[in-house]
């Protein structure tokens, strides 16, 4: 979320609120392939234009508060930044005995 010093703008939870909505719509009328989906393709793309729209936004008011997002696309062909480990992959190290020198 939000620092406490840059409070979210009534703006901001609109948006938030907007995009949670068309999201939600978007899954809600998910179709599996060859299935004729329930929304016509004008409102499929305009859905797809308000969400980009709202995005746009959202990340002016962000820079113009001071808080640029971080966020960025990540592709498959990058290396990745963080490499997971497996704890069952940990073993314990043996300790040392302090009798022996």
């Amino acid at each position: 979320m939000t620092s406490s010093a840059t409070p979210i703008s009534k703006e901001e939870r609109i948006l938030r609120a907007v995009k949670r909505v068309l999201t939600d719509i978007a899954k809600d009328t998910h179709t599996p392939p060859g299935v004729k989906h329930p929304l016509s393709q004008q409102t499929i793309d305009s859905i797809r234009e308000c969400l980009s729209l709202i995005t746009a936004r959202e990340a002016e008011i962000a820079e113009q508060a001071g808080r640029p997002s971080a966020a960025r696309p990540e592709f498959v062909d990058e290396p990745k930044k963080t490499h997971v480990v497996s704890l069952h992959s940990i073993k314990k190290r043996k300790e040392p005995d302090s009798n022996e020198e």
